[in-house]
């Protein structure tokens, strides 16, 4: 095998970039520097002196979490791929000989945004300059929410018990490291018939573009309705909502009415009063708008490497999966930005 060379590794990128994978286009297509301002409130570490390295670009530590989020991988794992991987480093604009974030680094920057409660104001940024970019939400929204499983955790009943009532279980005093490690945030629910433990992500999508414009965190024993609220866009240039039988009652049609929202919400059966075939074919007509908001929910599992967390607690949570909110955008803006440009 002979020796490689400078102009063999430009040759493997040029051929790379000829590909056009997603991330040559996310790198070039997004605005990167329109969140420096909200990413350099974070401070991994307050300097002495202007001696030694410098600190790590706030830029280059959020595109590794949009990396992360993208191919849900832990941090160690990351380091590791963008050791390996021409494509990653390329899309960091990080050289051959560049030194890579190490897993720590990484943790310790999205800990921080975190804490701040940074990352809603990262994901408003977006959707502002979506709206510059004439993406505006068009055509009513959907809402729907979708389970996100983590880690079961292995307590005993009466452990399940304390933590319900709000309490940390006596067998865990004294035991910091056992503590740090249990999630007391997360809950149970069942689907289906089928048990599930973990948070929820409820988000609000615009029929017209897909993108997701509110999103709301909670644990997964939260019924979808009651979460409404606070996902509804009130920018939306159409006053239709959709969702699924779920967000059906009386009252949230009340509400809905009365905030001037024309509801599109599947119609519920009743024991001893099921559907009429008007109504039947009223969801049969709504599903086909409705069911878009599933295509968020398959890019998760099918694209973006599925929905497992890998974080504790509802803090956490919600910034993991407010950058996986964002991410999601940040491809779908991609998508409509080709397709302008092959028009």
């Amino acid at each position: 095998m002979g020796q490689r060379g400078f102009w063999d590794e430009e040759a493997r990128q040029e051929k790379l970039a000829t590909k056009k994978t997603l991330l040559p286009r996310l790198a070039e297509m997004v605005p990167w520097e329109n969140f420096r301002e909200t990413l350099e409130k974070v401070h991994l570490k307050e300097r002495k002196s202007n001696a030694g390295r410098k600190p790590i670009d706030a830029v280059l530590m959020f595109k590794l979490l949009v990396l992360q989020r993208l191919y849900n991988i832990s941090d160690e794992e990351l380091e590791y791929q963008v050791n390996d991987r021409l494509s990653f480093m390329r899309f960091l604009g990080l050289g051959i000989e560049e030194v890579v974030p190490d897993g720590t680094t990484v943790w310790l920057f999205r800990e921080s945004l975190t804490q701040q409660g940074l990352v809603e104001d990262l994901f408003e940024r977006l959707e502002a300059y979506l709206q510059q970019q004439g993406y505006r939400a068009r055509g009513g929204q959907i809402v729907d929410a979708t389970l996100i499983p983590v880690p079961t955790q292995r307590n005993s009943r009466e452990e399940n018990r304390q933590i319900k009532q709000g309490k940390s279980p006596k067998e865990w005093d004294g035991h910091s490291h056992k503590q740090c490690q249990k999630d007391v945030d997360a809950r149970w629910t069942k689907k289906n018939g089928r048990s599930h433990y973990g948070y929820k992500n409820h988000i609000s999508i615009d029929a017209r573009y897909g993108l997701i414009r509110r999103y709301e965190v909670t644990d997964a024993s939260v019924h979808d309705s009651q979460v409404l609220g606070a996902v509804l866009d009130g920018s939306n240039s159409s006053a239709k909502l959709w969702a699924d039988s779920a967000y059906r009652s009386e009252l949230i049609e009340w509400v809905l009415t009365s905030m001037g929202f024309l509801s599109q919400v599947h119609e519920r059966g009743h024991r001893n009063r099921p559907l009429t075939g008007r109504q039947k074919q009223k969801n049969r007509t709504r599903s086909r708008t409705r069911a878009t908001v599933e295509h968020v929910f398959g890019s998760l599992v099918n694209e973006m490497g599925g929905k497992l967390l890998r974080s504790i607690g509802l803090k956490r949570a919600k910034a993991n999966l407010g950058l996986t909110n964002l991410t999601y955008n940040l491809k779908r803006f991609v998508m409509w930005e080709e397709q302008k440009q092959s028009a």
